[in-house]
């Protein structure tokens, strides 16, 4: 199961370079491609961008 960007993203980008698999896009806010995104399955113990983001907008889909 992928995660998802909420509408609460200030496009910080602190996220950007986090994901392992580059899942992460730019637009108005910030978007999860779910194809790519792996939950950081086999690189950390949990999602980096759930960790780092300052307003908790990384969640579960």
């Amino acid at each position: 199961m992928a995660l998802t960007i909420t509408q609460d993203c200030v496009a910080c980008g602190v996220c950007l370079p986090e994901c392992p698999t580059s899942a992460i896009s730019e637009g108005d806010v910030y978007v999860i491609d779910p194809a790519k995104c792996v939950e950081c399955k086999g690189y950390y113990d949990s999602p980096k961008c759930a960790e780092v983001c300052p307003v908790d907008a990384c969640v579960q889909a």
